[in-house]
Protein backbone atom coordinates (compact mmCIF):
# COMPACT_ATOMS: atom_id res chain seq x y z
CA UNK A 1 0.00 0.00 0.00
CA UNK A 2 3.03 2.74 0.81
CA UNK A 3 4.13 1.77 -3.02
CA UNK A 4 1.06 2.72 -4.47
CA UNK A 5 0.19 5.40 -2.49
CA UNK A 6 3.78 7.06 -3.48
CA UNK A 7 3.23 6.19 -6.98
CA UNK A 8 -0.47 7.75 -6.51
CA UNK A 9 1.18 10.73 -4.98
CA UNK A 10 4.00 10.96 -7.85
CA UNK A 11 1.48 10.35 -10.75
CA UNK A 12 -0.98 13.68 -9.32
CA UNK A 13 2.38 15.97 -9.10
CA UNK A 14 3.24 14.79 -12.58
CA UNK A 15 -0.25 15.81 -13.73
CA UNK A 16 -0.45 18.71 -12.14
CA UNK A 17 3.26 19.71 -13.45
CA UNK A 18 1.90 18.87 -17.62
CA UNK A 19 -1.31 20.85 -16.76
CA UNK A 20 1.08 24.21 -15.23
CA UNK A 21 3.86 23.80 -18.28
CA UNK A 22 0.31 23.70 -20.77
CA UNK A 23 -1.37 26.89 -18.99
CA UNK A 24 2.38 28.61 -19.17
CA UNK A 25 2.50 27.47 -23.24
CA UNK A 26 -0.89 29.11 -23.43
CA UNK A 27 0.36 32.36 -21.78
CA UNK A 28 3.11 33.05 -24.26
CA UNK A 29 1.26 31.76 -27.35
CA UNK A 30 -1.68 34.47 -26.44
CA UNK A 31 1.03 36.93 -25.79
CA UNK A 32 2.99 36.76 -29.08
CA UNK A 33 0.51 36.49 -31.33
CA UNK A 34 2.18 33.71 -33.35
CA UNK A 35 1.00 33.30 -36.90
CA UNK A 36 -0.97 30.19 -36.90
CA UNK A 37 -3.15 28.12 -39.13
CA UNK A 38 -5.62 25.42 -38.38
CA UNK A 39 -7.54 22.18 -40.31
CA UNK A 40 -10.91 22.88 -38.40
CA UNK A 41 -10.89 26.36 -38.27
CA UNK A 42 -10.34 30.04 -39.88
CA UNK A 43 -9.19 31.12 -36.61
CA UNK A 44 -6.43 29.27 -34.34
CA UNK A 45 -6.98 32.02 -31.44
CA UNK A 46 -5.56 30.78 -27.84
CA UNK A 47 -8.90 29.79 -26.66
CA UNK A 48 -8.49 26.89 -29.87
CA UNK A 49 -5.01 26.40 -29.00
CA UNK A 50 -6.45 25.85 -25.35
CA UNK A 51 -8.86 22.88 -26.85
CA UNK A 52 -6.77 21.13 -28.57
CA UNK A 53 -3.82 20.66 -25.88
CA UNK A 54 -6.38 20.13 -22.77
CA UNK A 55 -8.22 17.73 -24.13
CA UNK A 56 -8.01 14.69 -22.10
CA UNK A 57 -11.06 12.98 -22.35
CA UNK A 58 -12.74 9.85 -24.12
CA UNK A 59 -16.18 10.77 -25.75
CA UNK A 60 -18.65 8.57 -25.91
CA UNK A 61 -18.28 5.18 -28.17
CA UNK A 62 -14.62 6.27 -28.14
CA UNK A 63 -12.18 4.01 -29.38
CA UNK A 64 -9.65 3.09 -26.44
CA UNK A 65 -7.16 2.99 -28.65
CA UNK A 66 -7.85 6.39 -30.63
CA UNK A 67 -6.99 9.62 -29.84
CA UNK A 68 -8.37 12.80 -31.37
CA UNK A 69 -6.73 14.91 -33.70
CA UNK A 70 -5.97 18.96 -34.06
CA UNK A 71 -4.01 19.30 -36.93
CA UNK A 72 -2.50 22.67 -37.38
CA UNK A 73 0.80 24.52 -37.68
CA UNK A 74 2.12 27.55 -35.08
CA UNK A 75 4.99 29.80 -35.93
CA UNK A 76 6.61 29.91 -32.65
CA UNK A 77 9.74 32.13 -30.93
CA UNK A 78 12.31 31.39 -28.75
CA UNK A 79 10.10 31.74 -26.03
CA UNK A 80 7.22 29.71 -27.14
CA UNK A 81 9.50 26.71 -28.16
CA UNK A 82 11.18 26.34 -24.77
CA UNK A 83 7.71 26.47 -23.30
CA UNK A 84 7.25 23.64 -25.77
CA UNK A 85 9.81 21.92 -24.66
CA UNK A 86 9.39 22.10 -21.07
CA UNK A 87 5.69 20.69 -21.97
CA UNK A 88 7.15 17.92 -23.67
CA UNK A 89 9.37 17.40 -20.36
CA UNK A 90 6.61 17.00 -18.12
CA UNK A 91 4.70 14.82 -20.09
CA UNK A 92 7.21 12.48 -20.97
CA UNK A 93 7.96 12.10 -16.70
CA UNK A 94 4.08 11.53 -15.81
CA UNK A 95 4.22 8.47 -18.83
CA UNK A 96 7.48 7.27 -16.83
CA UNK A 97 5.32 7.15 -13.49
CA UNK A 98 2.12 5.64 -15.47
CA UNK A 99 4.49 2.99 -17.05
CA UNK A 100 5.99 2.50 -12.95
CA UNK A 101 1.90 2.64 -12.01
CA UNK A 102 1.23 -0.11 -14.96
CA UNK A 103 3.93 -2.35 -13.84
CA UNK A 104 3.79 -2.27 -9.60
CA UNK A 105 -0.04 -1.17 -9.18
CA UNK A 106 -1.85 -1.51 -12.41
CA UNK A 107 -5.02 -1.84 -10.42
CA UNK A 108 -4.77 2.08 -9.58
CA UNK A 109 -5.46 3.05 -13.07
CA UNK A 110 -9.24 2.83 -12.27
CA UNK A 111 -8.86 5.04 -9.74
CA UNK A 112 -6.38 7.33 -11.53
CA UNK A 113 -9.10 7.93 -14.17
CA UNK A 114 -11.82 9.38 -11.22
CA UNK A 115 -9.24 11.28 -9.12
CA UNK A 116 -7.01 13.66 -11.71
CA UNK A 117 -9.78 15.40 -13.78
CA UNK A 118 -10.61 16.97 -10.33
CA UNK A 119 -7.67 18.64 -9.46
CA UNK A 120 -8.00 21.48 -12.05
CA UNK A 121 -11.19 23.10 -11.69
CA UNK A 122 -10.84 24.64 -15.53
CA UNK A 123 -10.35 20.95 -16.54
CA UNK A 124 -13.27 19.93 -14.54
CA UNK A 125 -14.97 23.21 -15.52
CA UNK A 126 -14.68 21.59 -19.25
CA UNK A 127 -16.87 18.78 -18.40
CA UNK A 128 -19.85 20.54 -17.05
CA UNK A 129 -23.10 19.16 -18.50
CA UNK A 130 -21.16 15.96 -20.20
CA UNK A 131 -21.58 13.30 -17.84
CA UNK A 132 -19.13 11.55 -15.82
CA UNK A 133 -15.64 12.10 -16.84
CA UNK A 134 -13.15 9.69 -18.01
CA UNK A 135 -9.42 10.56 -18.71
CA UNK A 136 -7.44 9.21 -21.59
CA UNK A 137 -4.14 8.61 -20.29
CA UNK A 138 -2.54 8.48 -23.65
CA UNK A 139 -4.13 11.77 -24.65
CA UNK A 140 -2.54 13.45 -21.54
CA UNK A 141 0.80 12.04 -22.57
CA UNK A 142 1.02 12.26 -26.51
CA UNK A 143 4.13 15.01 -27.63
CA UNK A 144 3.26 18.12 -29.13
CA UNK A 145 5.06 17.37 -31.98
CA UNK A 146 8.01 20.23 -33.20
CA UNK A 147 9.60 21.01 -36.23
CA UNK A 148 14.29 20.54 -35.47
CA UNK A 149 14.71 23.95 -37.45
CA UNK A 150 12.69 26.32 -39.81
CA UNK A 151 10.89 25.51 -42.42
CA UNK A 152 10.63 26.19 -45.96
CA UNK A 153 8.14 24.63 -46.51
CA UNK A 154 4.80 22.01 -45.09
CA UNK A 155 2.82 19.73 -47.07
CA UNK A 156 -0.08 18.33 -45.56
CA UNK A 157 -1.78 14.86 -46.66
CA UNK A 158 -4.11 11.95 -45.27
CA UNK A 159 -2.94 8.30 -44.65
CA UNK A 160 -5.70 5.86 -44.54
CA UNK A 161 -3.81 2.94 -45.51
CA UNK A 162 -1.97 2.65 -42.02
CA UNK A 163 -1.94 -0.99 -40.31
CA UNK A 164 -0.01 -2.76 -37.65
CA UNK A 165 0.43 -6.50 -37.82
CA UNK A 166 1.42 -8.75 -35.47
CA UNK A 167 2.61 -12.62 -36.21
CA UNK A 168 1.09 -15.23 -34.78
CA UNK A 169 1.47 -19.53 -34.42
CA UNK A 170 -1.05 -21.62 -35.61
CA UNK A 171 -1.22 -22.72 -31.65
CA UNK A 172 -1.63 -18.74 -30.47
CA UNK A 173 -4.88 -18.92 -33.33
CA UNK A 174 -6.18 -21.47 -31.99
CA UNK A 175 -6.34 -20.50 -28.46
CA UNK A 176 -7.47 -17.09 -29.43
CA UNK A 177 -10.46 -18.27 -31.54
CA UNK A 178 -11.74 -20.86 -28.48
CA UNK A 179 -11.55 -17.98 -26.24
CA UNK A 180 -14.28 -16.05 -28.42
CA UNK A 181 -17.23 -18.90 -28.56
CA UNK A 182 -15.97 -22.29 -29.29
CA UNK A 183 -19.54 -23.66 -29.75
CA UNK A 184 -20.40 -20.59 -32.85
CA UNK A 185 -20.49 -22.07 -36.12
CA UNK A 186 -18.85 -19.56 -37.73
CA UNK A 187 -16.05 -19.98 -35.02
CA UNK A 188 -15.91 -24.16 -35.68
CA UNK A 189 -15.77 -23.16 -39.30
CA UNK A 190 -12.38 -21.08 -38.46
CA UNK A 191 -11.07 -24.10 -36.43
CA UNK A 192 -11.26 -26.58 -39.22
CA UNK A 193 -10.01 -24.41 -41.32
CA UNK A 194 -6.90 -23.52 -39.09
CA UNK A 195 -6.44 -27.55 -38.71
CA UNK A 196 -5.47 -27.69 -42.41
CA UNK A 197 -2.38 -25.73 -42.57
CA UNK A 198 0.79 -26.63 -41.20
CA UNK A 199 1.08 -25.89 -37.49
CA UNK A 200 4.68 -23.94 -38.57
CA UNK A 201 3.34 -21.98 -40.43
CA UNK A 202 3.00 -17.84 -39.47
CA UNK A 203 0.14 -16.02 -39.65
CA UNK A 204 -0.77 -12.38 -39.60
CA UNK A 205 -3.07 -10.50 -37.35
CA UNK A 206 -3.65 -7.25 -38.49
CA UNK A 207 -5.20 -4.26 -36.72
CA UNK A 208 -6.27 -1.37 -38.87
CA UNK A 209 -5.46 2.67 -38.03
CA UNK A 210 -7.68 5.08 -37.85
CA UNK A 211 -6.50 7.69 -40.58
CA UNK A 212 -3.84 10.34 -39.81
CA UNK A 213 -2.71 13.28 -40.75
CA UNK A 214 0.93 12.96 -42.20
CA UNK A 215 3.50 16.33 -43.12
CA UNK A 216 6.78 16.61 -45.13
CA UNK A 217 8.63 18.81 -43.37
CA UNK A 218 11.26 20.44 -45.61
CA UNK A 219 14.15 22.49 -44.11
CA UNK A 220 15.26 26.08 -44.80
CA UNK A 221 19.31 24.14 -44.45
CA UNK A 222 20.17 20.93 -44.12
CA UNK A 223 20.57 19.42 -40.50
CA UNK A 224 23.57 18.42 -39.33
CA UNK A 225 22.85 15.10 -40.12
CA UNK A 226 22.96 16.35 -43.66
CA UNK A 227 18.54 15.48 -44.05
CA UNK A 228 16.83 17.98 -45.82
CA UNK A 229 13.30 16.75 -45.17
CA UNK A 230 11.60 14.96 -42.32
CA UNK A 231 7.78 12.86 -42.32
CA UNK A 232 5.87 13.09 -39.57
CA UNK A 233 2.27 12.30 -38.03
CA UNK A 234 0.28 15.51 -36.82
CA UNK A 235 -2.35 14.46 -34.17
CA UNK A 236 -1.69 17.79 -32.17
CA UNK A 237 -0.26 21.48 -33.92
CA UNK A 238 3.36 21.54 -34.72
CA UNK A 239 5.19 23.99 -33.54
CA UNK A 240 7.80 25.36 -36.15
CA UNK A 241 10.80 27.75 -34.90
CA UNK A 242 10.56 31.19 -36.97
CA UNK A 243 12.55 34.19 -36.51
CA UNK A 244 10.30 36.51 -38.03
CA UNK A 245 7.17 34.95 -37.03
CA UNK A 246 5.55 33.97 -40.03
CA UNK A 247 4.88 30.12 -41.38
CA UNK A 248 6.56 28.52 -43.91
CA UNK A 249 4.49 27.69 -47.36
CA UNK A 250 1.88 25.06 -46.64
CA UNK A 251 -0.80 23.08 -48.55
CA UNK A 252 -4.35 23.25 -47.62
CA UNK A 253 -5.57 19.69 -47.56
CA UNK A 254 -8.80 18.24 -47.32
CA UNK A 255 -11.00 19.05 -43.97
CA UNK A 256 -11.29 14.73 -43.53
CA UNK A 257 -9.89 11.76 -44.69
CA UNK A 258 -11.04 10.64 -47.79
CA UNK A 259 -12.95 7.79 -48.13
CA UNK A 260 -11.23 5.20 -50.27
CA UNK A 261 -7.66 4.19 -50.42
CA UNK A 262 -5.04 7.09 -51.52
CA UNK A 263 -2.23 5.33 -52.32
CA UNK A 264 -1.84 2.38 -55.15
CA UNK A 265 -1.55 -1.05 -53.21
CA UNK A 266 2.17 -2.47 -53.42
CA UNK A 267 3.27 -4.84 -55.76
CA UNK A 268 4.97 -6.66 -53.26
CA UNK A 269 2.19 -7.07 -50.46
CA UNK A 270 3.08 -9.87 -48.34
CA UNK A 271 -0.53 -10.84 -47.40
CA UNK A 272 -3.46 -12.56 -48.69
CA UNK A 273 -5.87 -10.00 -50.05
CA UNK A 274 -8.72 -12.26 -48.12
CA UNK A 275 -9.18 -12.67 -44.36
CA UNK A 276 -8.21 -16.68 -43.62
CA UNK A 277 -9.29 -15.98 -39.83
CA UNK A 278 -12.37 -13.30 -40.30
CA UNK A 279 -12.97 -12.73 -36.30
CA UNK A 280 -9.21 -12.57 -35.58
CA UNK A 281 -8.54 -10.53 -38.55
CA UNK A 282 -5.61 -12.99 -39.42
CA UNK A 283 -4.18 -13.62 -42.61
CA UNK A 284 -1.74 -16.33 -44.54
CA UNK A 285 1.09 -15.09 -46.24
CA UNK A 286 1.95 -15.55 -49.71
CA UNK A 287 4.75 -17.16 -49.62
CA UNK A 288 2.95 -20.22 -47.47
Amino acid sequence: MDIQYRLLAELEAAFDQVIQRIESLLSHYDEASSAAWALDTPRPDAAWLRRALLDFWYEDGQDGRATRSYVGLIAADDTLMNAVVHANAAKDHFADVLAQIREQAADLIPEIKAVLPFRHPALHDHLRGQGLARLHLKQCWRHLPVADAPLARVRLAWYTSGRSIKRLSVREAERKLLDLNSDAPHIRIQLRRLAGIPDGEPLAQVQRQAPVMRANLFFQEPLADGRTRRAMNLPLPLFIPTADGRLPDHNQPLPSPPAGRTRAKRSDEKLEEEAFLPSLRVYRYRSA
